[in-house]
């Protein structure tokens, strides 16, 4: 999220808060979270569009031991695990981390090769938008309850 420089640090978490409120709103209307079966679904759908059917992973699922990734991948074993707190966000950021995961399954690491892959799925700046609004949202003060907890 690009903010003006002018603004102090106070102005741009409300601006960060409110927008992720925003966001939040607008994409929760699909709510309904894919099973396991549908995930793998969808990634067999993702390679096929974006990496010729190249990437085959053999097990995608749901994860909720990782709290500071979003997903993980395992190219030995083919395994493609999603973490539990991107479910109900936009579909289009899901699609982003498991063409991710996809992606090392054919390139293991970080390198040209690899962001070359990710470039041809269109959303990947907004995804990763999304994604980092969601970690500087978890970094700001949460404010007192009307309760006074």
């Amino acid at each position: 999220m690009l903010i003006p420089a002018r603004m102090s640090e106070a102005e741009e978490q409300r601006w960060v808060t409110v927008m992720l409120d925003k966001l939040a709103a607008q994409e929760s209307k699909n709510k309904r979270v894919p099973g396991d079966n549908e995930l793998a679904e969808r990634a067999e759908q993702l390679s096929a569009q974006y990496f010729d059917g190249r990437a085959r992973p053999t097990s995608v699922r749901w994860v909720t031991n990782q709290n500071t990734r979003w997903g993980s991948c395992t190219p030995a074993e083919g395994s493609i695990r999603l973490s539990h707190r991107l479910q109900g966000m936009p579909e289009y950021v899901v699609d982003y981390v498991l063409l991710h995961e996809l992606a090392h399954l054919l390139v293991p690491g970080h390198g040209p090769r690899f962001w070359r892959l990710l470039d041809a799925y269109p959303r990947t700046e907004r995804a990763r938008g999304y994604l980092e609004g969601v970690v500087a949202a978890d970094r700001l003060p949460h404010p007192p309850s009307a309760r006074g907890d």
